[in-house]
């Protein structure tokens, strides 16, 4: 039996603040192995046999995560001579307060592709006008809908569900 060594579940939610992380989350390979990520550990080559790529690229995109603190090994397992490494999101859901166009870009990307290949799919945008403080209760009760939705057991399908709050920017005079 193979020799395991685990470490601590991710924690609820993951703030997005510095540098090093809005870096690291403006490719959107970086952006589909987190979403890959979310739920259960996964090995270097599982990750590449399910992006489709080698497992050279995973491994550097793994590592630009981890030094980000966006993944870290979730577990160890010594198998046949040698330690296979179990990576994990650091964080069940990521909060990103002040959003970059680079790291917005690259997971829009990431969503559009999953986008793609479901047979399902609820898409909805509307603009509404609200005030700051109903603005806020609202961006409070959607987050708060998606942390308190109770999963289903392990073998049923896994759904992304992505929610975006944002002030609509103003027309200028040039538009």
């Amino acid at each position: 039996m193979p020799e395991q060594q685990q470490q601590s579940p991710p924690q609820p939610v993951l703030a997005i603040e510095s540098p090093e992380q809005h870096a690291a989350l403006a490719h959107p390979m970086r952006q589909r192995l987190l979403f890959l990520l979310g739920h259960r550990p996964a090995t270097i080559s599982q990750l590449a046999a399910r992006l489709g790529t080698g497992k050279g690229n995973v491994a550097h995109h793994l590592k630009v995560l981890r030094t980000a603190g966006l993944v870290h090994v979730a577990e160890t397992r010594k198998v046949r001579g040698g330690t296979e490494q179990y990576y994990q999101r650091v964080g069940e859901r990521m909060d990103v307060a002040e959003p970059r166009a680079e790291g917005t870009a690259a997971m829009l990307g990431a969503v559009a592709h999953e986008l793609g290949r479901s047979e399902r799919t609820t898409l909805s945008l509307r603009h509404v006008r609200l005030s700051p403080d109903k603005a806020r209760q609202l961006g409070e009760t959607l987050a708060r809908l998606v942390d308190e939705t109770e999963e289903d057991a392990a073998g049923e399908p896994v759904h992304g569900v992505l929610v975006a709050l944002y002030e609509h920017a103003q027309p200028s005079d040039a538009d």
